[in-house]
């Protein structure tokens, strides 16, 4: 999710969470090939949290070539390439969910990748694909910086799609169908068009159907769309026979949704056993939110603390006074002022000891 799932929420779900899998925030191949500091910004990450994707969108099935080679040398776990983003400027300019209604440059992105990452693990050098030079030395500077240790062997990672099911009417049978063609690991379908971006209620019929076509290959299927709890992760599992799900805002300020996963499987699978997921207190809500503000600062990054205003937000929903909170929290500018606010509610110093 674009100004969501930057290096610090990532750190905070993998360690409160602990998914099955994660992904960065959607990045422009075109920015990745200039070499811009806000891509490169989005493409760091350490060890904690494995595995992790690099989500790419674009139109330009070269830029996503080289791009393939980059998210290999980086030491990624897979790369997934956005065809579900609604955004006017994202698919005004023919990426995201615009692809929908170009399926032969869909299917060429898609190859794109899939021979980025091949021709990487048959030993292609990223300085022979192209790239500037200065891309180049970015890619290097990077992975001396990182505390991820690097492969010492080269293998063909994971390519996915993350679609919806049409752009202004369902159309899935047809459009799956077409990506199936070029056969990527992993397609995670969004139950809603692109003409209702978030509106109305996502369509898991409809992922149904979809899934039914994919289960017929290779191809794992995700549906994604309104999943909030993990017994609605179960329901839709055991009506869709999707091969999993992904979870977005239902992680928001909640990054212990992950933690039930193990129940959601043994829900599915009907076992009687299964204990019910454990309830977070607010007082540990609140412990989580003041380490999420200053694992943020630590980054150093140059992003202004107002990005992570949102996340605090989050965490202060479902409990009396919330509201007070988040109102006090939208006014915050460090992990100092973060710590007072709570202080004042709780009446407790420093919740992060």
């Amino acid at each position: 999710m674009d100004g969501v799932t930057d290096a610090a929420f990532r750190f905070i779900v993998a360690r409160y969470g602990k998914p099955d899998v994660q992904c960065t925030e959607f990045i422009n191949v075109e920015e990745i090939c200039r070499g811009t500091a806000s891509a490169w910004r989005q493409l760091r990450f350490v060890e904690r949290e494995r595995p992790i994707l690099a989500q790419i969108y674009g139109a330009d099935p070269d830029k996503f070539y080289q791009v393939a080679h980059v998210l290999c040398a980086l030491g990624f776990d897979g790369v997934d390439i956005n065809m579900g983003c609604p955004a006017k400027g994202v698919s005004g300019r023919g990426c995201g969910a615009a692809l929908i209604k170009n399926p032969p440059l869909a299917r060429e992105i898609i190859r794109a990748v899939q021979a980025g990452v091949r021709d990487w693990a048959c030993g292609h050098a990223i300085a022979t694909i192209g790239l500037r030079p200065s891309v180049v030395e970015q890619v290097q500077m990077l992975l001396s910086a990182t505390s991820a240790p690097q492969r010492e062997h080269r293998r063909i990672l994971p390519v996915s799609v993350k679609t919806r099911l049409g752009y202004d009417t369902v159309v899935i049978e047809d459009w799956v169908t077409t990506l199936l063609e070029e056969r990527p690991d992993v397609i995670a379908i969004h139950g809603r068009t692109l003409a209702q971006k978030y509106r109305g209620q996502a369509d898991w019929d409809a992922i149904r159907r979809a899934a039914k076509l994919v289960r017929e290959t290779s191809t794992l299927v995700l549906g994604n769309g309104d999943l909030g709890e993990m017994s609605e992760v179960v329901q839709r599992v055991r009506e869709t026979h999707v091969h999993g799900v992904l979870i977005g805002r239902g992680a928001l300020g909640n990054p212990w949704i992950f933690r039930a996963k193990a129940w959601a499987r043994r829900q599915s699978a009907m076992l009687a056993d299964a204990p019910s997921p454990l309830e977070v207190s607010v007082r540990d809500r609140f412990h989580v939110a003041l380490e999420h503000a200053r694992y943020f600062e630590s980054l150093g990054e140059g992003v202004q603390f107002v990005a992570m205003r949102k996340h605090l937000g989050w965490y202060c929903r479902g409990f009396p006074g919330a509201a007070e909170v988040r109102a006090a929290m939208f006014k915050t500018a460090s992990s100092r002022d973060v710590a007072r606010v709570l202080e004042a509610v709780t009446g407790a110093r420093d919740l992060s000891t």
